[in-house]
């Protein structure tokens, strides 16, 4: 593979995810971020630290987004404009508009981007999308997924939901993703929230949501987040039930699993485990191959990302209004 030339953008969590795969891949990586971060991040992975971000894009052939959502639209677009192709980290955007528009710029310009939705990375996650799509189930008719995580009270931005979209957008967007890659196009949302939803997020602050899919295909499936107290394991389940049988999972079963903790001890949301190669290293080596066009289509493509903020755009709707959203699950 042609060595990349990779400009990466923040210092938090998801950039010390990345990080590790890039340097595996032999890249070249200046990292700029506003906060001040990138110099420490920079020498701790070998990469280089740049005073801005033009600086950071300069020649750039991929532009790695790990800044906070709110932010994602302004830097992919200055990405694509400078000619790079783009490695976004999910959301694309916290508006279906703003996330169509990245994905039509990016089209209209012959560059590649490319949504971090990683989960489709997981082999558990991976292993089920074989089972589905090879009729190993029968015919689903219902599934539930799950993810719990500690509140992200460690990043201010995560708790106010103008900046992440909150637990409906920021976290449960995961799911929502993958239930769409097994059941196909969502035309029906209706979603709840309870708990904290504004910032700042005291450090004992709990998040819930639920949010109820109905898929073209017929598929009902049921999505659920929870921003849990410091100390709550991190664990994910799904439970999918098909009329040849029922395929299930708990991450709690997989004693490898974990959060990865910053430079201090804090954990920051990053799931880790004993998977082998690291899905973060699975994932970005699929994009790397298709940026230097050595490389078939990766499993997870900008359409992809931009249904997935649909449907959390729905589901924050949805809960703020009461009432369920509908669409035209093929529009995107």
């Amino acid at each position: 593979m042609a060595q990349l030339d990779v400009a990466l953008i923040g210092a938090g969590g998801i950039a010390r995810a990345h990080l590790p795969a890039w340097s595996a891949l032999g890249a070249r990586v200046r990292i700029y971020a506003p906060d001040g971060q990138a110099p420490s991040l920079a020498r701790e992975f070998a990469a280089t630290s740049v005073p801005s971000r033009e600086e950071a894009m300069a020649g750039a052939d991929v532009v790695d987004v790990c800044s906070p959502t709110d932010t994602h639209p302004e830097i992919a677009l200055s990405a694509l404009a400078a000619g790079a192709h783009v490695l976004c980290e999910k959301p694309l955007a916290l508006t279906a508009a703003d996330a169509e528009l990245i994905a039509d710029t990016a089209e209209s310009a012959g560059l590649r981007l490319y949504p971090g939705h990683v989960v489709r990375f997981f082999p558990a996650y991976a292993r089920l999308r074989d089972l589905v799509s090879g009729g190993a189930l029968g015919r689903v008719a219902v599934a539930r997924f799950t993810r719990t995580g500690v509140y992200p009270t460690w990043s201010p931005w995560f708790a106010d939901p103008a900046r992440s979209g909150g637990i409906l957008v920021d976290q449960m967007i995961h799911d929502y993703d993958i239930a769409r890659w097994l059941f196909g196009e969502v035309v029906r949302v209706h979603a709840r929230q309870c708990g904290h939803l504004t910032a700042p997020a005291p450090e004992d602050a709990v998040a819930t949501g639920t949010a109820v899919l109905t898929h073209e295909t017929g598929v009902i499936s049921q999505v659920v987040g929870v921003w849990a107290p410091p100390g709550t394991p991190f664990r994910t389940t799904f439970h999918v039930a098909g009329t040849d049988g029922t395929a299930t999972h708990d991450s709690v079963a997989s004693t490898g699993l974990r959060i990865t903790g910053g430079p201090g001890g804090a954990a920051e949301g990053i799931p880790s485990g004993d998977f082998g190669e690291s899905p973060y290293t699975t994932q970005i080596r699929e994009f790397a191959a298709a940026f230097a066009g050595t490389g078939p289509e990766p499993r997870v493509g900008a359409r992809d990302g931009v249904a997935a903020v649909r449907i959390a755009a729905a589901a924050a709707e949805s809960a703020r209004t009461g009432r369920a959203i509908e669409f035209d699950g093929s529009a995107v």
